[in-house]
């Protein structure tokens, strides 16, 4: 078990990791569609919601897996190949995942899965075995006002970032994801 403490290292690797991996930035074009379909998003009650499953997870992840007869290295590795998925969609702009429509968008398909989804868990579990717990916390937080701030302004971010910013962001946080997913896949079989 990692001890209990706060360094400031640690906070920005976890910080950003989770920030590639929910990809809040790369997700504009999906909330403003989910928005156009649903007629409004609730910025406070997506993010409360994303909030309390990841640090739910972060404690009961584990022990759940233990419960089913999983262990975190089979989550991670099945994780890890769920982000390579997901990486390549927003590298390739091909959809392998449908979705379906919604009434009501803010908590379903946004926060969870679109921001607290099962990449974002393998990476929580995985980040509790290399960081110390209240720096994967403070690390959530940082990504949950981020969240926050993105949903209340995703009117004035599509007018900003324009198409073509959108198409950028999503190309360059996919290429990250690629990289979160083999490092997540090496670290967990041994290679």
């Amino acid at each position: 078990m990692k001890p209990l403490y706060f360094d400031f290292k640690e906070i920005l690797s976890v910080t950003m990791i989770l920030f590639a991996m929910i990809d809040i930035l790369g997700s504009i074009p999906v909330i403003i569609d989910l928005r156009q379909k649903a007629g409004k998003i609730e910025s406070e009650k997506a993010s409360i919601v994303a909030l309390v499953l990841m640090v739910a997870f972060l404690f009961v992840g584990e022990s759940l897996l233990h419960l089913i007869g999983i262990d975190v290295a089979s989550f991670a590795i099945a994780g890890s190949l769920v982000i390579f998925i997901i990486a390549m969609e927003m590298v390739l702009g091909v959809d392998f995942f449908k979705g379906d429509s919604f009434e009501t968008a803010s908590i379903v398909p946004l926060a969870f899965p679109l921001i607290a989804g099962a990449g974002t868990m393998t990476t929580i579990l995985s980040l509790k075995s290399e960081y110390s717990t209240p720096n994967i916390i403070i690390g959530i937080l940082i990504n949950i006002g981020i969240i926050y701030l993105v949903l209340k302004n995703t009117y004035r971010l599509e007018k900003i970032l324009g198409k073509t910013g959108l198409a950028v962001l999503r190309k360059a946080f996919g290429i990250i994801l690629l990289a979160i997913a083999i490092k997540l896949f090496r670290t967990n079989t041994g290679l």
